[in-house]
């Protein structure tokens, strides 16, 4: 038994050994999605939920597999602006829209930020958790520095931002289709900018025009997210 225990212990804390659960566990929720086309198994819902089984059963903690799945992380950066793919393929078309766009953006990003907060308020929420939810509807890395920014918690940021892109992707389609939104771009919009990088993957399987939407809508609401909403809550500190 002993050494069974520290053989596990030698391959549980090999560098490699979390990145490779990390692949398998997300290759288990695509394969489950592509069978059954469920957003209940949509891939990140299912690898959170077998990682989070795997780490509690192997007694880690999660600092350790940070670590230890950092060269993934290192790709999220490529991947992410992998979607500027899309983008330019759909240039001519993008440039057709862009007022309804930068409406979209103002208004449904706007109201997107302040029903979140105001929902928090009218919840009794404390101002900590409040500031930490504003930046829920943009990708981890921008929504962890704007919540630190603005007086929220890093670590709590980037859970409500995959909580937000599953249930976005989960919901999201359902939604649309309940108020007939059926027109690619519009639709594409409607998933990046609530839903992020999730949403613009479940834009991508609509086709092509709804993808390159999405990206763009996902990169404009972060850009808008970080210029202004620590400058909104600053002023509003202020009055």
């Amino acid at each position: 038994m002993g050494s069974f225990a520290q053989a596990w212990q030698a391959v549980a804390h090999h560098p490699l050994f979390w990145v490779g659960m990390t692949l398998a566990a997300y290759q288990l929720g695509l394969a489950l999605y592509e069978r059954t086309r469920l957003a209940l198994f949509h891939p990140v819902l299912v690898s959170t939920l077998v990682l989070v089984l795997l780490l509690l059963a192997a007694g880690e903690d999660y600092a350790r597999y940070r670590e230890a799945v950092m060269p993934l992380l290192v790709l999220l950066g490529p991947a992410t602006v992998a979607l500027a793919v899309p983008l330019y393929l759909n240039l001519r078309r993008i440039r057709n829209f862009f007022w309804p766009v930068v409406i979209c953006l103002l208004v449904g990003g706007g109201f997107a930020t302040l029903i979140t907060v105001l929902l928090a308020w009218l919840l009794d929420a404390e101002p900590m958790i409040m500031m930490t939810l504003a930046p829920k509807s943009v990708t981890s890395p921008i929504a962890m520095l704007v919540a630190e920014q603005i007086g929220g918690v890093a670590a709590l940021a980037a859970v409500f931002v995959m909580f937000t892109g599953v249930l976005g992707a989960i919901f999201g389609p359902w939604l649309l289709r309940l108020c007939k939104v059926d027109h690619p771009a519009a639709w594409g919009m409607a998933m990046g900018m609530t839903a992020h990088a999730v949403g613009t993957s479940r834009a991508l399987e609509e086709g092509e025009e709804a993808g390159a939407f999405a990206a763009l809508s996902m990169s404009l609401m972060g850009m808008a997210t970080a210029l202004l909403l620590p400058l909104a809550v600053s002023l509003w500190a202020m009055l």
